[in-house]
This record gives C-alpha cells, sequence and structure tokens, in this order.
C-alpha cells in the first residue's frame, strides 16, 4: 500500500473558533444547507459525534459519486483539531484502501484563523493517483470552505 499526502492551507478572516464549529462540528448539517449540490446528506450510523463515530455521506446532483463511509478519528474542540478516514464507497474509486484527513483550524493575529488541511490517500498495492484527481479534490476542498466562509459572513 503506498500513500500520497498533500497539504491546503485556506485563510478566512472568520475567528477560528466560529470556523471549527461550522467546518467540524456542524458540517453534517451546514453542508447540506450551503452546498446541495455537493453533499445531499449526512447520517450518523453509529456514535455521538466524538471519536469512533460512523457516518455515511450521500453525495448530492453535482458529485460524481454517490456515497462514502467515513470515520471519526480524533476530535479536540480545545485546539480546533479534527481527523478523520473515508473507509469505503465509491469515492474510494477501487484503487483506494482509505484516504485520511487532518483538520486543524489555527487563529490568526487579525482575528481570522487559517485552515490546514492534510490528505492521505492510501492506495491499494501499487496504483498511481491521477495527480488531477487530487488537483480536483483540492479544489472541492477550498470550494466547500469558502462557501462556508461565506455564509458566515452573511449571518453573522
Amino acid at each position: 500500500m503506498g500513500a500520497i499526502t498533500y497539504d491546503i492551507e485556506i485563510p478566512s478572516s472568520i475567528p477560528a473558533a466560529k470556523m471549527f464549529k461550522a467546518v467540524v462540528l456542524d458540517a453534517d448539517t451546514l453542508i447540506p444547507k450551503v452546498m446541495p449540490q455537493a453533499i445531499k446528506s449526512v447520517e450518523v450510523l453509529e456514535g455521538d459525534g466524538g471519536v469512533g463515530t460512523v457516518k455515511i455521506i450521500h453525495f448530492g446532483e453535482g458529485s460524481q459519486y454517490k456515497s462514502a463511509k467515513h470515520r471519526v478519528d480524533a476530535l479536540d474542540t480545545e485546539n480546533l483539531t479534527h481527523s478523520y478516514t473515508i473507509v469505503e464507497g465509491d469515492a474510494l474509486a477501487g484503487v483506494l484502501e482509505s484516504i485520511t484527513y487532518h483538520v486543524k483550524i489555527v487563529p490568526t493575529e487579525d482575528g481570522g484563523c487559517i485552515c490546514k488541511n492534510r490528505s492521505i490517500y492510501h492506495t491499494k498495492g501499487d496504483i498511481e493517483i491521477n495527480e488531477e484527481k487530487i488537483k480536483e479534490g483540492k479544489e472541492k476542498a477550498m470550494q466547500m470552505f469558502k462557501a462556508i466562509e461565506a455564509y458566515l459572513q452573511a449571518n453573522a
């Protein structure tokens, strides 16, 4: 099994704690409201939202995928960090064992924040991942973050 890692940092004028609440704690209800074409709904299969919780994400009409099952690996509301792994679903495209995401929201001196996101693609065997697919994933993550930011600014 190989692994491909990429990092992305997205600055925002939204305070770190507020952004963490939106991007992590309220994401299951907020993202389908803000970007229904990307994510239609999120269903908790087991757990209470904390570590070990298993959820299924039902993608929207604008997605090429139907669903993905993910597990919460770490959640630290004090340090504004969240890790989760996609463990099943057509988003793995038959070539990935899993995709792990590590999210950290870092406060900035101007009262805003930076969202640091590390994605680790765990491939099956020696399979190579198309760089275009990774670039698409980065762009979708950026679009989702910016849509949440715009929602928070409009509903301050």
